[in-house]
């Protein structure tokens, strides 16, 4: 048997194992070959005793970006695809993938449900796209993480979270605390539509301008301080 022979069964002695039933259905169930990948990633890495694939780790597999890495496992869990467990082994607590959800949907005798429409999936996207043109960067694994929590958790609308960044444009304070700092205080009032940020943001600069005013005012009433007694550290005796 020659080296070439010894290769190929070496190759072929570690194969990846998943249902087979996915290759044919995952189309019905609104999977593209993207998300497949990822899927099937997860998998291969579990199998090697990953039980929870970071976003880079996954990335370094395919040919997305760590940030496209985490929009696609964000959609997979709001599908009910795959879920993250608490796994707890000899008092060490630790997360890991299930994809129990996409197994039972895999195997299931009722209709699939219909695939995600793409225009809620691009104006999601864009979002971390905007962010990155107005910071003249890539956005960090946190950052994005950030953005994400927005999105699921806090379930603010893309349009509302647009309109966080332009008031931190606007205000010179671009930064992420400034942002979360405005999506709370609008989600503490209420406000769930641009057309509501855009009053609440009017009715805050109108309420600030008198208090700037008082403060220039009582700045000009100040007598200038004497600084001739203090000593000048810098100068050399």
């Amino acid at each position: 048997m020659n080296n070439n022979n010894l290769n190929y069964q070496k190759i072929l002695g570690n194969p990846i194992s998943f249902p087979g039933i996915l290759m044919e259905r995952y189309t019905a169930l609104g999977l593209n070959e993207t998300e497949m990948m990822v899927i099937l990633h997860i998998c291969f890495f579990q199998q090697q005793g990953t039980m929870f694939p970071t976003t880079d780790e996954l990335a370094a597999r395919v040919t997305l970006s760590e940030r496209d890495v985490a929009l696609i496992l964000r959609k997979l869990v709001q599908r009910n695809m795959i879920q993250i467990d608490d796994v707890q082994d000899n008092a060490v607590r630790s997360q890991a993938y299930s994809l129990n959800g996409l197994w039972n949907l895999v195997f299931q005798e009722t209709v699939y449900p219909e695939p995600e429409k793409n225009t809620d999936k691009e104006e999601e996207a864009a979002i971390f796209i905007l962010f990155e043109q107005e910071f003249g960067r890539p956005l960090s694994p946190f950052e994005i993480e950030t953005v994400t929590l927005w999105l699921d958790e806090d379930m603010q609308p893309p349009s509302l979270i647009k309109a966080a960044l332009r008031e931190a444009v606007l205000m010179s304070k671009l930064n992420f605390r400034y942002i979360d700092r405005i999506l709370r205080e609008w989600k503490r009032k209420g406000v769930r539509s641009v057309e509501q940020a855009r009053k609440e943001s009017k009715s805050f600069h109108e309420n600030q301008r008198p208090a700037a005013a008082a403060v220039r005012a009582e700045q000009q009433a100040a007598p200038a301080r004497d600084v001739s007694v203090y000593y000048n550290w810098l100068e050399e005796d």
